[in-house]
C-alpha cells in the first residue's frame, strides 16, 4: 500500500501568526483596555467589540473570530488603530479575518464578501465604484433583483448617481496597483 503525505492543518496558533503577520500588529500586546470599542462607530451592530475579537484571539478561539460578524461590519475607519494606546492595528486585523475567513471557506454572510468583491471588481475596472452598476450586480448576484430600486430614480434627478460609468484619466496606476495584490497572492476582486 502506497503511502500519502498530507500536510497537517494549520493549529490555531499557525493561524493567528498568519493573521498578526498579514495585519503587521501582535494580538498580545492588547491589554484589553476597550479604548478600540470605545470609539467604534459599528460597535453597536457587532456581535464582538474590538476588543472581544482581540480577546477572542488571544484565548486562541480563532474559529469563533472568523465566524464572527464583526469583521464583516467594521468599516476600517480606523478609530480603534488610532485610539490604541499600544499600538494595536485593530483595523487591519479585521481586514486580515476578512480575508482568512474568505481564504478558509468561513463566510457567515456571502452578501458581505459579494458586495466587498463587486465593489473592488468595479474600482479595478474604472478606477472609481459605479454606484448604479455596484447596485445592479449585487443585486443580480444575491438575487434581490429589486432591492433598492425605488431609491434609484430620486438620486439620478438630484444627480448623485449616473446611468454610466465614470472611467479616472490615469487607469494604468489603479491596475498596477491590482496587479501587485494579485502577485503577493492576495484577492484584489
Amino acid at each position: 500500500m502506497e503511502k500519502v503525505l498530507v500536510a497537517p492543518a494549520p493549529t490555531q496558533k499557525d493561524i493567528i501568526r498568519r493573521l498578526e503577520q498579514e495585519s503587521g500588529t501582535e494580538v498580545s500586546l492588547c491589554y484589553q483596555c476597550g479604548k478600540c470599542t470605545a470609539g467604534c462607530p459599528a460597535a453597536f451592530a457587532m456581535d464582538y467589540t474590538p476588543r472581544q475579537v482581540i480577546r477572542l484571539l488571544q484565548l486562541e478561539m480563532v474559529d469563533e473570530a472568523l465566524k464572527a460578524q464583526s469583521p464583516w461590519i467594521c468599516a476600517t475607519c480606523e478609530t480603534c488603530t488610532t485610539r490604541c494606546p499600544r499600538g494595536v492595528d485593530v483595523a487591519s486585523l479585521m481586514d486580515a479575518l476578512r480575508r482568512e475567513a474568505l481564504r478558509m471557506g468561513i463566510v457567515t454572510d456571502h452578501r458581505v464578501a459579494t458586495f466587498n468583491q463587486t465593489f473592488l471588481k468595479l474600482v479595478e475596472r474604472y478606477g472609481r465604484v459605479h454606484e448604479v452598476g455596484l447596485l445592479m450586480e449585487f443585486n443580480l448576484k444575491t438575487r434581490q433583483l429589486f432591492k433598492d430600486a425605488e431609491l434609484g430614480l430620486p438620486m439620478f434627478k438630484r444627480g448623485k448617481v449616473h446611468l454610466l460609468p465614470e472611467v479616472i484619466k490615469d487607469q494604468g496606476h489603479v491596475k498596477q496597483m491590482f496587479a501587485r495584490v494579485k502577485q503577493t497572492g492576495g484577492e484584489s476582486s
